[in-house]
């Protein structure tokens, strides 16, 4: 995805803005998910990790994503680790080093820089690479989030409104994760059949977080991260977030239930939730959006 070869020295502000500039006024949002794993990609728990080293970025389809489900775009891409906010970088070395690549749909390795690419591992699921995010500063928020920014390459923009140190919110894939911080704060949405007692897997939920990046989760079954048929945004930061349900295979939308406890009706077969997250730095709370199919 790169119009030309960028050496280490030139990579600052200004040779960011001439590489995303020309491609992104009119470039969709980017397919595909991102999560964090450990270096082998297995998921961790409530994505809370024992030290920042652990912390390994995936990319692909999404995890429980149906067969069919589409991943990344093939390209070049960029990450970032930043506070909830975007406002402070937190990542500690050039963008040059933080850089990967993708075919497939899966991470495929990281982009030679002269020594400062980051470690990666192997994905012993689909044989797709893993990279570390460290390093990485601490987080300044009180509720010990952290969040990673995935952009394509090309679509970095520092002189676009709203950026995040280049990174454009409507062209990322973001991810929340704490480091050494075990309190709960997450958005759960199931996925109810017609008189099911136990919600579906494998359905598609799509996450907006509050400075308007996105990333797609799905319900899944696996009690060794938690995670019983609820398709988890983990690490949840204070502020309002968006949930966006569509119609899809096995789940024609009948109504969503909010957290608040109201009921939406889909239009033209969506529903978008909005959720307020609270701060709640003295405890955990899970916030429920329930969404039942005809």
């Amino acid at each position: 995805m790169f119009r030309r070869v960028i050496s280490l020295a030139a990579v600052g502000a200004a040779a960011i803005a001439m590489i995303g500039t020309p491609n992104v006024a009119h470039a969709a949002p980017v397919s595909g998910a991102i999560f964090t794993t450990d270096a082998s990609g297995v998921p961790v728990n409530l994505n809370i990790y024992s030290a920042k080293e652990d912390v390994y970025l995936n990319g692909g389809p999404g995890i429980n994503a149906p067969d069919d489900a589409a991943g990344l775009p093939d390209g070049t891409y960029s990450y970032q680790v930043t506070d909830p906010s975007g406002k402070t970088l937190l990542s500690t070395d050039p963008v040059a080093c933080r850089q990967v690549t993708v075919s497939g749909g899966v991470f495929q390795a990281v982009v030679p820089a002269d020594g400062c690419e980051h470690a990666s591992g192997v994905d012993g699921e689909d044989g797709g690479a893993t990279v570390q995010l460290f390093p990485f500063a601490d987080t300044p928020n009180n509720g010990g989030v952290y969040k990673v920014w995935v952009t394509p390459t090309s679509q970095l923009d520092c002189t676009a409104p709203g950026n995040k140190h280049c990174f454009v919110p409507r062209y990322s894939k973001v991810d929340n994760f704490k480091v050494r911080d075990s309190r709960i704060v997450e958005i759960d949405t199931r996925f109810w059949a017609p008189g099911a007692s136990t919600p579906m897997d494998g359905k598609q939920a799509l996450w907006t977080d509050t400075v308007g990046a996105t990333n797609v989760k799905y319900s899944e079954y696996n009690p060794a991260i938690l995670a019983f048929h609820e398709a988890h945004v983990e690490a949840a930061e204070q502020g309002t977030h968006k949930i966006t349900v569509s119609d899809q295979d096995g789940c024609a939308i009948e109504s969503v239930r909010t957290p608040t406890g109201s009921l939406i009706t889909p239009s033209g077969g969506t529903v978008t939730v909005p959720v307020a997250v609270k701060n709640h730095a003295a405890g955990d709370k899970t916030y429920f959006v329930d969404v039942y199919c005809r």
